[in-house]
């Protein structure tokens, strides 16, 4: 099995405006294979946020490391500066989160294409690329409409479009399906198995939900700062 990030002891506490500490997570090691979906399930304030926002690189660990395998070369970006570090989160990570995070101002074609302009693709091929991803999660006849002209479900779908423009190689996914319905949630379910399955990219999913939970390769509680199967 093909090891895609080694995290290896990693620590991460906050401190609040009294100087009160609170060590999230302590001491936590997590092995992730290449391709697989990964399920994190816990409790609100266990921490399965914070971890993602980790492995995203949106935010720095106190002690230990975070590696990730790209193109058989181990690589610790925590460690690269600002710009490398924005690069590489743009390549090989793409990010689905409960709340969307659509710009209102642009149309959903515009908000998927957004990564790939900043990423360099000229207009042209960025376009190209959104127009056969919105097809994929089955949006075309919506792809000139802005966010508060779409449904919960469909600006997820649009969300998760976006975060594959770049072909990455993981997806991280924070509550993907939290804010959505019974039906919403289950075409959302239906399309992340579909993307696993048909491009192999591995999904790290931070989630409550045992429906979603069902579809993971693995299902990993976090509790106490530490995973635990």
């Amino acid at each position: 099995m093909n090891k895609i990030i080694e995290i290896l002891n990693i620590k991460k506490s906050y401190t609040n405006k009294t100087g009160i500490i609170t060590q999230v997570l302590n001491g936590l090691n997590l092995d992730v294979i290449k391709g697989e979906i990964l399920s994190i399930m816990g409790p609100s304030g266990a921490g399965k946020s914070t971890l993602l926002h980790l492995i995203g690189l949106l935010d720095n660990y106190d002690d230990g490391s975070i590696k990730f395998n790209i193109n058989d070369q181990w690589q610790e970006p925590i460690n690269f500066n600002d710009n490398n570090k924005s690069k590489f989160r743009n390549r090989y990570l793409g990010f689905i989160f409960q709340f969307y995070h659509l710009l209102p101002e642009f149309t959903a074609i515009e908000n998927v294409m957004m990564p790939a302009l900043i990423y360099g693709d000229k207009f042209k091929i960025a376009r190209e690329k959104a127009l056969k991803l919105i097809k994929l999660v089955d949006l075309e006849n919506k792809i000139n409409n802005k966010p508060n002209e779409l449904s919960g479900g469909e600006q997820q779908r649009i969300a998760i479009a976006r975060a594959l423009i770049n072909e990455p190689v993981i997806i991280l996914a924070d509550e993907p399906t939290g804010n959505l319905d019974t039906i919403n949630s289950d075409n959302i379910i239906k399309i992340i198995k579909n993307i696993n399955h048909e491009k192999n990219i591995t999904f790290i999913i931070a989630t409550h939900s045992q429906e979603l939970s069902n579809i993971a390769d693995r299902i990993l509680k976090l509790k106490d700062g530490k995973l635990m199967e």
